[in-house]
């Protein structure tokens, strides 16, 4: 049975830069933004400030959705659906540790991400910074849980 991969992903502006994790893919390094897959019993909110926690030690507070992407992975035939929020974050909490995959995170400028094209972990990476500069807004009540 084919099921799409459900993932969240968070747009973290400051004072133009974005804030970005440094993580691991298959050995080599690769950036993205905060993000990672929906879980069971997990609304999309709860699910994109659980992994903003987890991935960058900071609290996250959603403002709008900045867009909905379906991506098929050329190499796996995976294909994935990414719910993109932009919002606030708070301070690193220094009592939080990062998720293991994660090595550092960064904050970076939107040249020095395009800069980084080939190190980004999928197009949906660039594609969500693009949207929002765009401004690119949706309400966040247009995602209902029931």
């Amino acid at each position: 049975m084919w099921l799409p991969h459900v993932t969240v992903a968070a747009i973290i502006e400051q004072d133009g830069r974005f804030l970005m994790v440094e993580e691991r893919d298959a050995g080599r390094p690769a950036f993205n933004q905060p993000a990672g897959h929906l879980e069971d019993r997990e609304s999309l909110l709860e699910a994109v400030i659980r992994e903003v926690r987890e991935e960058t030690t900071r609290s996250f507070t959603p403002e709008y959705i900045s867009g909905v992407y379906q991506w098929r992975h050329p190499n796996t035939t995976k294909t994935y659906l990414r719910f993109c929020f932009y919002g606030q974050c708070g301070a690193h909490d220094p009592q939080l540790t990062l998720d293991p995959d994660i090595v550092t995170t960064h904050w970076l400028t939107f040249d020095e991400i395009r800069s980084r094209a080939s190190s980004l972990r999928s197009p949906l990476v660039i594609r969500c910074v693009d949207d929002y500069l765009s401004g690119q807004r949706l309400a966040l009540n247009l995602v209902n849980t029931l």
